[in-house]
């Protein structure tokens, strides 16, 4: 598959684009390698451990999939120091991340704020010197925004000061993306003027805080009308690839209950064979084949800078979550007793499951985004 350019322009008048929802040679490589290395060297319960310690993120771990493995340059041009790929491929990271829950900051740095910058003026030599600092895995980013907020509700502030609750990412992150209403800006921290206090999250694999800015200076990344539009780019990425994430983790938690069910025995019999239990794995596996033709649309639209592609992200936003909840769900209760421990990794599914289905917008946004993106906005 040739690469195409994450920065292309949604053009209304376009062509429709014709969706290609298979995986391609390369990507199979790619989820094979990083599936591979996570298996190696991700562990659940471990991560479990570290977040209660206060220490979300394995700094070896990211070191392995950013620099030496590259994928945190996948959205970058590779004269900015990137692999040149497209959202697909970017995906396909997320699926395998998914289902691992792995503690990374893949998602808000080297999808939301690389789309960002991708959506500015690359020519700017701090935005090009920014990007391929991402790109290499030397330095991470988070956009101050609220991770519940959706591509249409973010608040743009007047200027570097204030406080914002709710950033994903934002304690682990060397650069902070700050859009207000004089301009996008990257503000370095720790450093002066900058807070961040963290906050107690429901999934503790991926951190939230608070960030406070007191009179902070940062440096100017494009005007207000460009920062804007940038922004909405970015949110608009990272909730299209949020769906691959709970592709994933919906993927992992059907199969794994698929084979505790074929191995734990009442009355002589595998659970799994009583026709109650066949039915609800069914129904399963139905809307995880439903979520990763939505979650495969939305990659591929964005991919291919298509004008149907915030319709294609809706969709996939207001499905995907519901089926990742749904399917932890199911892993806990049909693993009995054992997936109620804190020593099984169901709960850690669960909590990630449902803080994702009310980041980058709840469900019922996305609906409401689709009925007003078709013409068939819901009654007032």
């Amino acid at each position: 598959m040739t690469p195409t350019n994450p920065t292309a322009p949604m053009n209304p008048t376009s062509e429709p684009h014709k969706p290609d929802l298979l995986y391609s040679e390369a990507e199979e490589d790619l989820r094979a390698a990083v599936r591979g290395l996570l298996a190696d060297r991700s562990d659940p319960a471990e991560a479990a451990v570290r977040a209660e310690e206060g220490v979300p993120y394995d700094a070896g771990l990211w070191k392995a999939l950013a620099a030496d493995m590259g994928v945190a340059g996948l959205l970058v041009p590779e004269e900015l120091g990137g692999q040149g790929a497209s959202y697909r491929e970017a995906a396909v990271v997320l699926e395998e991340l998914g289902r691992a829950i792995v503690p990374a900051p893949y998602l808000t740095s080297s999808v939301v704020a690389t789309a960002v910058l991708l959506a500015c003026d690359t020519g700017n030599a701090e935005v090009a010197s920014l990007l391929g600092d991402l790109a290499s895995g030397r330095r991470t980013a988070a956009l101050v925004s609220r991770f519940s907020a959706g591509p249409d509700c973010f608040r743009l502030r007047p200027g570097l000061d204030g406080s914002f609750p709710g950033v994903a990412d934002a304690a682990t992150a060397d650069v902070l993306l700050i859009p207000t209403t004089g301009g996008l800006y990257a503000v370095g921290k720790p450093g002066d003027g900058v807070g961040v206090r963290p906050q107690t999250p429901l999934d503790l694999t991926r951190p939230l805080a608070e960030v406070a800015l007191d009179g902070a200076t940062g440096t100017l990344l494009a005007d207000a009308e460009t920062g804007r539009a940038a922004v909405r780019r970015g949110l608009i990425a990272g909730a299209g690839l949020l769906a691959s994430e709970q592709l994933g983790l919906a993927e992992w938690c059907l199969e794994e209950t698929v084979r505790y069910t074929k191995e734990r025995h009442q009355f002589n019999r595998p659970v799994g064979s009583f026709q109650a239990l066949k039915h609800r794995m069914a129904q399963l596996w139905l809307e995880v084949v439903s979520a990763r033709a939505a979650a495969r649309n939305a990659a591929d639209a964005l991919a291919a800078g298509s004008s149907e592609a915030p319709l294609a992200v809706a969709v996939a936003q207001a499905y995907c979550g519901k089926v990742a909840v749904h399917a932890a769900e199911e892993c806990v209760q049909l693993h009995g007793g054992i997936g109620m421990t804190w020593e099984h990794p169901a709960h850690l599914y669960l909590k990630r499951a449902k803080a994702d289905s009310i980041a980058f917008g709840t469900s019922g946004a996305h609906r409401e985004a689709v009925g007003k993106l078709v013409g068939l906005p819901a009654p007032s």
